[in-house]
């Protein structure tokens, strides 16, 4: 059996350095013959204790870790990380790359940990939202009014952007502290409100917390107000699409394809359910491909991707989706059998219609394919005169399904075809049922 090499050891370190490192850490940073991070991480090792080879993160990161974990393959290699390793850090990177079990974590307290300490917050009561590569307006999903944040910041400049970015939400009243060097003999804390913030940037190394007040106020779950999102009429309602997420039916890490985005209102929702779902619109339109893209950041999910293009060519290449929702073009030829091909065994299928041509397709497939059709029918009450009378907007057809997993489907069939087969050659079991 080959000798496995050394286990990587992540070693955790706070902003106050070797001093703040356990007995531990410090002694497996002794014996390395090789250190990996940041520079800033590698400046607070002394020279006079760690003798191994400082190797620096190139940028960007995540491309250049097999590489360089190969070129030092096979000497005792130890890497820094900010404080916890596996809290928004490189360990995650890490064990993605070369696996968790050649990873040996030494963590240290997070600055999460840290500034709830200093605030007297509850940790687990106290929302923690990563601005470190990622768009600003990852934040607004997290806006409720009475909520406590605590923002990861990107640089020195995010407080500033994240008082602006409250202020243009509504929460201009919202209170800021930003903790600066936690742990370390330079931390500093500022404090002022969101609307008028007053403080230039400072330390690159620090966290803000949000306490968020008197507020908007927005559901966290599907069927947003209509008026919530920017639209030239080609949006999904909102009953409607309240009733089309609950029969997608989205969880963590799953992929929607929501093909005819019109204004994204339905994979906006679906992204909305869980910050780990993921979703691609798919709309013909540049000038509502534009508009799907400021409907996403303006309702906190920035990741949203969106594909310009008619279908189904613009499907080609797109990752395998486990829900597809088809809003519009559902007469554009091959796009339903597109979809259907396309999507992953046990994934769903959901498309909407209000024209008798689309309705009778979805007939058909729901002839060929099993699954659900039903009529959704959506009245207001409006003024009639004097008085209050319903107006009906225009019915919807929407037909649903499964798809089949055919490989499991293959055995069940030929599990029930083994059964039948024992039942016929054993009579006394005939007989005894």
């Amino acid at each position: 059996m080959p000798e496995l090499p050394p286990p990587i050891t992540v070693v955790g370190i706070g902003a106050d350095g070797w001093p703040g490192l356990a007995v531990g850490p410090r002694a497996v940073l002794r014996e390395a013959e090789v250190v990996v991070g940041g520079p800033r991480q590698l400046d607070l090792l002394p020279r006079d204790e760690v003798a191994a080879e400082r190797v620096p993160w190139p940028s960007p990161l995540r491309p250049a870790v097999p590489g360089l974990l190969a070129a030092h393959a096979g000497r005792r290699t130890a890497v820094l990380a900010s404080g916890d390793p596996m809290f928004y850090g490189i360990g995650r990177t890490l064990a993605e790359t070369v696996g968790a079990e050649r990873l040996r974590v030494l963590p240290h307290p997070s600055s999460v940990s840290y500034a709830c300490a200093r605030l007297g917050w509850p940790l687990e009561a106290t929302e923690v939202v990563s601005l470190v590569g990622r768009p600003l307006d990852t934040l607004s999903l997290a806006l409720h009014p009475g909520r406590r944040l605590l923002v990861l910041s990107a640089d020195s400049a995010t407080p500033a952007a994240v008082a602006g970015l409250l202020t243009a939400r509504g929460y201009g009243t919202a209170r800021l502290r930003v903790l600066e060097q936690l742990g370390a003999p330079a931390e500093r804390h500022l404090d002022g409100p969101a609307d008028g913030w007053p403080h230039p940037p400072g330390d690159p190394l620090n966290v803000i917390a949000v306490d968020l007040g008197d507020g908007p106020r927005t559901s966290l779950v599907p069927g947003l107000p209509d008026t919530a999102y920017e639209s030239d009429g080609q949006l999904t309602k909102r009953h409607v699409r309240a009733a089309t997420l609950a029969t997608l039916a989205p969880s963590p890490g799953e992929l929607l394809w929501d093909v005819g985005g019109g204004s994204g209102s339905i994979a906006i929702e679906w992204l909305r359910a869980h910050r780990d779902c993921r979703a691609v619109s798919v709309e013909r339109d540049p000038v509502r491909a534009e508009r799907i893209t400021r409907n996403a950041a303006a309702l906190g999910v920035p990741r949203l991707r969106v594909a310009t293009g008619p279908a189904p060519a613009a499907l080609a290449g797109l990752p395998a989706p486990d829900a597809v929702f088809i809003g519009g073009g559902l007469t554009a030829p091959g796009l339903l059998e597109s979809c259907w091909a396309a999507l992953r065994p046990d994934g769903r299928i959901v498309a909407n219609t209000v024209t008798l041509e689309s309705e009778a397709l979805l007939t058909e497939w729901y002839r060929r394919h099993g699954g659900e059709l039903v009529k959704l029918a959506v009245a207001h009450a409006v003024p009639v005169g004097g008085f209050t009378g319903w107006r009906q907007a225009m019915p919807v057809t929407q037909w649903s399904a499964v798809k089949p997993d055919a490989r499991a489907a293959e055995t069940r069939t030929t599990e029930a075809r083994a059964a039948e087969a024992r039942t016929s050659d054993n009579p006394l079991q005939e007989n005894a049922s």
